[in-house]
């Protein structure tokens, strides 16, 4: 991969006597886009913030290429920006929002109603230019925010809780265009969201964050494979998480010294009480079923076993097993899946 187009350097910022950001580096190459994932109040949407100009750092630097501009106006530094709250201007049109930033940079009309025409193409608003903001549904808010953000050509765009105020279904398909509109422009995007899920489907490269600090990052697969800590296993999905102790009565003698250790729920086969022994170097266990959740092509089950609560992920295909609440089953563990966690900050 190239050289690091935007590099941020012991970035830190405190508000009164509370850390935000604790000497964060990250690296960023051109045309990637990488999602700062985490939970509110961890730094993120500053740590944007900080890289758009619109907060102003205690110490580091943010170099893109050969310039530091952290020491730039906002107006100077060509980066993007989309917001949660769209920022639309009520009283003017779909056109004239996405027209707004290149009208200020002095582009003529012919430039204008090019790039316009473009982006509208591109978000698929052709037929609501004339419209205002107050006449769109949420998602087509959005996508001209998104037009608007990349009319005047940034070289980083930046997008901070872009689809949290929209329901489920818009979130899914809208998330999906904006992957495609960055792939299709090869623009270097970073996204922040609290959400998992929106995170391991748009991203290149995963950043999770905690108490203002980078605590792992690698692509969506690294991190939901190999969650290196307790907080990012959490995190990440619905993994178990299991003391030393607990890992030994499932599994014997867990292996390594690790104080604690995670395991995927689908990683888990739920068989009936009547399965006979487990296969090859997988252990059976016997449990009994807590609850059952239903969650679209996934059956969730919390299940004890040994004195141990465990996730256990089904396939809903009407092949799996499925059990009722409070019957009791088999299940086979593969030690193989038992992940070994560092502790926190180690």
């Amino acid at each position: 991969m190239s050289a690091s187009y935007l590099e941020l350097r012991g970035i830190r910022k405190m508000f009164g006597d509370s850390t935000v950001l604790n000497d964060v580096d990250l690296s960023i190459h051109e045309g990637e886009l990488v999602t700062l994932l985490g939970p509110s109040g961890c730094g993120k949407s500053t740590l944007l913030r900080c890289i758009a100009g619109l907060t102003e750092p205690d110490g580091g630097s943010i170099m893109m290429g050969p310039t530091n501009i952290g020491e730039l106006p906002p107006r100077r530094r060509e980066v993007g920006m989309v917001f949660q709250s769209y920022a639309l201007f009520p009283n003017l049109t779909v056109y004239e929002n996405i027209e707004y930033g290149l009208k200020m940079r002095g582009a003529d009309k012919k430039e204008r109603q090019s790039r316009c025409e473009e982006l509208l193409a591109l978000v698929d608003l052709e037929n609501k230019k004339e419209a205002y903001p107050q006449q769109l549904s949420g998602g087509q808010q959005q996508r001209v925010a998104l037009a608007r953000s990349l009319a005047v050509q940034p070289k980083v765009l930046l997008l901070d809780e872009p689809l949290s105020a929209l329901d489920a279904k818009i979130r899914k398909s809208l998330r999906t265009e904006i992957r495609d509109i960055q792939k299709r422009l090869k623009m270097t995007t970073i996204f922040v969201t609290h959400d998992q899920e929106e995170a391991l489907t748009v991203s290149d490269r995963i950043c999770i964050m905690n108490n203002g600090n980078i605590v792992q990052d690698g692509s969506p697969e690294e991190l939901y494979a190999k969650p290196r800590t307790e907080f990012v296993a959490r995190f990440m999905g619905s993994y178990n998480v299991l003391s030393r102790e607990e890992a030994g009565r499932l599994f014997g003698v867990a292996g390594g010294s690790a104080a604690s250790y995670a395991l995927r729920p689908e990683s888990v086969r739920l068989l009936p009480a009547s399965a006979g022994e487990a296969r090859g170097d997988r252990r059976v266990a016997d449990g009994t079923i807590e609850s059952i959740s239903v969650l679209g092509n996934i059956v969730r089950y919390s299940v004890v076993s040994s004195g141990v609560k465990l996730t256990v992920d089904a396939l809903n295909d009407g092949q799996s097993h499925r059990g009722d609440e409070g019957a009791t089953v088999v299940l086979e563990l593969d030690p193989s899946q038992l992940l070994a966690l560092e502790k926190e900050g180690a």
